[in-house]
């Protein structure tokens, strides 16, 4: 169980690590971005990835090993999983204490496996840039998600063009502007809905126009609307 705010320094893996947050949220912080794992959804970490977790909110994370012989099949950098029920209930079972012969424990590791590469993975990725003056504009942004600021306001503000951060944000890190800024305040909505924030109150402090927006947005991205994310928060602290 980790506290609001705890953290798991840098570190790297020789095999693969899959961690099931039951409860909170987790994050997981790599050079190429951050991943976001809501309760319920699987962060997956291949081998020899150098990585540092960090909890919000109360987090209940349950950790299986996946064996550097098994991992070929999954993805090859950082991702987050949705977890189907059978999914779910064999890391239940690999992470509840129980004792496990190891030819059974091999064979529900493979189940693992094979449900990892048949689930899609989540557009929870918040990907960094290494241009210089990209990365000027995304500093701006993280230490304020809700600034109303143009992509040409912020050119402006860090000497380069409105067409030239267009450009980089879609060769660099494969979306718009806007996009990028929706999941940047997505990323940080997940966040104040763990920590109790009303929806509307979210949507407003995040700067969204209205909840309407805010929901939108959080649906696209996350697969259910943020009241519904927090009955389940709800439902599981019970």
């Amino acid at each position: 169980m980790l506290a609001h705010g705890d953290g798991v320094p840098p570190h790297r893996h020789t095999d693969g690590q899959l961690l099931y947050p039951s409860a909170g949220v987790l994050t997981t912080t790599t050079e190429r971005g951050t991943w976001l794992a809501p309760a319920n959804r699987a962060a997956w970490t291949p081998p020899g990835f150098e990585h540092y977790h960090r909890a919000y909110g109360r987090t209940e994370v349950r950790v299986v090993e996946i064996p550097l012989a098994l991992c070929a099949s999954l993805p090859d950098q950082p991702t987050v999983l949705a977890v189907s029920p059978l999914l779910r209930e064999a890391l239940l079972v690999l992470t509840g204490g129980r004792e496990l012969r190891p030819d059974a424990r091999d064979r529900l590791r493979r189940v693992v496996v094979d449900e990892l590469v048949n689930v899609p993975g989540e557009t929870l990725h918040l990907p960094e840039p290494t241009d210089d003056r990209l990365r000027a504009v995304t500093d701006l942004l993280h230490a304020d998600p809700a600034t109303p600021l143009t992509l040409a306001e912020f050119g402006r503000a860090v000497g380069a063009s409105e067409r030239t951060l267009s450009r980089l944000f879609q060769t660099e890190l494969g979306m718009s502007f806007h996009q990028w800024r929706s999941l940047l305040r997505v990323q940080h909505a997940l966040i104040m809905l763990v920590e109790g924030h009303a929806v509307t109150d979210t949507a407003t402090r995040l700067g969204w126009a209205n909840p309407t927006s805010f929901i939108e947005a959080f649906t696209a991205i996350v697969g259910q609307t943020p009241g519904r994310y927090q009955l389940e928060l709800r439902r599981g602290d019970r």
